[in-house]
């Protein structure tokens, strides 16, 4: 499950830390970050995330109050905190999850488990039943065949969908978000931020690498522990001798 989340928080330091957790925590899609709830109110108004990590002692608004005016928001709050005296106020505006300065990664993965198990048990998952997809490119809807993907790749604001016909590939404005709730796992399998490959297309894994012939798709740390179960669940056991 990809989660889309918010930064707030007056202090740059702290912001550049939760970045730099973001990016290590493989299902987060960082949207925005902002350096005031005031400047958060409004940069929120048609932009709706999974999860803000809100700072609470802020100028102007704080973060509680910013809490409350989100009223029936479907966003959760992780408030980031300094002072352990909030918890409680805290816990009072619903908030899911609070964090007390200096931050430590370990307690911030821990917070974002808690998020995953609170969106997978609001929104279960929905089985597939189709094999096939279709995609809006060029001002038309394709039918793509899922047996026929190779690799999505995003990049920014679209992304590429590589066929295995080797022709041109289908390109879309959307998210990859989006491409992956829409792919089966495990077939389909994200390796890299920008990247989800269909492995029942893959015949060669280099030095933790996916190789499609002249192309080579990296797997980067976040995401390597799901491949290598894929590949050792279908792995040849050999005797020893």
């Amino acid at each position: 499950m990809i989660l889309t989340c918010a930064i707030i928080d007056d202090e740059p330091w702290a912001v550049r830390l939760l970045e730099a957790y973001v990016k290590k925590v493989g299902n987060l899609d960082l949207v925005a970050t902002f350096s005031s709830a005031v400047e958060a109110v409004k940069g929120l108004e048609d932009t709706t995330v999974d999860l803000i990590f809100c700072d609470i002692q802020m100028p102007e608004l704080d973060g509680l109050r910013f809490a409350q005016m989100m009223g029936d928001s479907p966003s959760r709050i992780v408030f980031t905190t300094a002072f352990d005296k909030y918890a409680l106020e805290g816990w009072k505006v619903e908030a899911l999850d609070y964090l007390l300065k200096p931050i430590a990664y370990a307690d911030f993965l821990f917070a974002v488990q808690k998020a995953e198990r609170w969106f997978s048990h609001r929104h279960p998952a929905l089985p597939l039943a189709t094999d096939s997809i279709f995609v809006k490119t060029d001002y038309k809807l394709m039918r793509v065949r899922l047996a026929d993907i190779l690799y999505v790749e995003g990049l920014k604001d679209y992304v590429k969908i590589y066929l295995a016909d080797g022709g041109r590939p289908v390109t879309c404005l959307t998210s990859m978000r989006t491409v992956e709730a829409a792919l089966p796992a495990p077939s389909f399998l994200r390796t890299h931020r920008s990247f989800i490959v269909n492995m029942d297309r893959v015949n060669v894994l280099e030095r933790g690498q996916v190789v499609f012939g002249e192309k080579i798709i990296p797997v980067s740390d976040s995401y390597r522990e799901a491949i290598l179960q894929y590949v050792n669940d279908r792995m040849l056991q050999g005797r020893g001798g």
